[in-house]
């Protein structure tokens, strides 16, 4: 039984990946093909052509001015799915036609709309969750992309569970306070939102800020969650040095060095994933120096998930009569989690949407 929900939207991709190459990207088990029209417009449509199933982003097929070629035996394909012209013959078979795919642009993001071919619908752009750090001028970005040969829901519980830092990224952003310190957890139903926070009042600083921001002493340190399901993950995340001042009534916080972690959680497949990673800082904006050395830092902690991830899949996966696991106080957010996922894939198995 499938674990993916339908008629949702998933970021594809940044919009720095598609141009004027045709781009493909397997989504929720769908091989999807994506370019930039000359307006400037991205189209999206299944990567098979209908002739013999050749897949269109494959070589030598081709872009003429906004149609794509089949390498294999010269179909072409407009902008709308539609097949324009076959090899051979003038008359063009009325199931000539590909699927094609709602793409909106936002935050940097390309994010796609996958319907359920059961109970198609149409997407609602205005539904789409926010990250405007992503593109803000205030904001330093960077991000990238790395494969997870796991299926998207063990992601989704690592990211919601920070204590694995201490453990799993020790010497880049774990420290002992992260694991020992309690959560707080919000489940808004209604909203289909999930809040975790964990505020360290006094904690080492690790690395990954230290080197960042230049702050020697301990500090205060926040890390709070937002994350919307199925796809968009937030770690709002704050350190101050230790005894700076609070935040203002107003919100305003000049003390302090704020980061915006950002995800984009796309199953691939029941088992990988694409893991889209991204932090949005409002400090050093523009040092290059910082720049590189939170995107290497970054990453390194990305890949520590992606190897972890992916021996936690290959364990489950051998286990003949499934695994009996233990929740404790720790997990409230990632089974808060689990359960808003299970709505939306029963929702879509049943051709309704869950209201937000």
């Amino acid at each position: 039984m499938t674990t993916i929900a339908r008629n949702q939207w998933y970021v594809a991709a940044y919009s720095r990946d598609i141009g004027r190459e045709l781009f493909s990207r397997t989504i929720c088990e769908e091989p999807i093909l994506f370019w930039r029209r000359k307006s400037g417009h991205i189209s999206a449509m299944s990567d098979r052509c209908v002739h013999r199933r050749y897949p269109l982003s494959a070589a030598p097929s081709r872009l003429e001015g906004d149609t794509v070629v089949c390498g294999y035996h010269g179909f072409t394909y407009g902008s709308d799915g539609s097949c324009v012209s076959v090899p051979g013959q003038a008359r063009i078979p009325r199931t000539a036609r590909l699927s094609t795919y709602q793409v909106y642009e936002q935050d940097s993001f390309v994010w796609v709309w996958i319907a359920d071919s059961n109970y198609p619908t149409v997407g609602d752009p205005t539904r789409i969750p926010r990250a405007p750090w992503m593109a803000s001028p205030d904001y330093t970005v960077v991000s990238g992309m790395e494969p997870i040969a796991c299926n998207y829901r063990l992601l989704v519980d690592n990211l919601m569970d920070l204590s694995h830092e201490t453990y799993l990224h020790g010497g880049y952003i774990g420290t002992p306070e992260v694991a020992e310190t309690p959560i707080t957890t919000e489940v808004d139903e209604d909203r289909n939102v999930i809040y975790v926070s964990r505020h360290m009042d006094d904690a080492e600083c690790p690395p990954f800020y230290s080197k960042s921001t230049g702050i020697e002493t301990r500090i205060s340190r926040w890390q709070d969650i937002e994350y919307t399901p199925p796809c968009l993950y937030l770690l709002h995340s704050r350190i101050a040095p230790l005894g700076a001042p609070l935040p203002e009534a107003d919100g305003s916080d000049v003390h302090a060095f704020h980061s915006e972690i950002v995800y984009a959680i796309t199953p691939e497949t029941e088992s990988s994933t694409h893991d889209f990673w991204a932090v949005a800082r409002d400090f050093a904006v523009g040092d290059d120096d910082v720049t590189a050395y939170l995107a290497e830092s970054n990453r390194t902690v990305v890949m520590q998930d992606v190897v972890a991830l992916d021996i936690l899949q290959q364990a489950l996966n051998t286990e003949k009569t499934g695994y009996q696991e233990l929740s404790i106080n720790i997990d409230a957010g990632g089974l808060g989690a689990r359960r808003l996922l299970q709505k939306l894939v029963d929702a879509s198995r049943l051709g309704t949407e869950v209201s937000v």
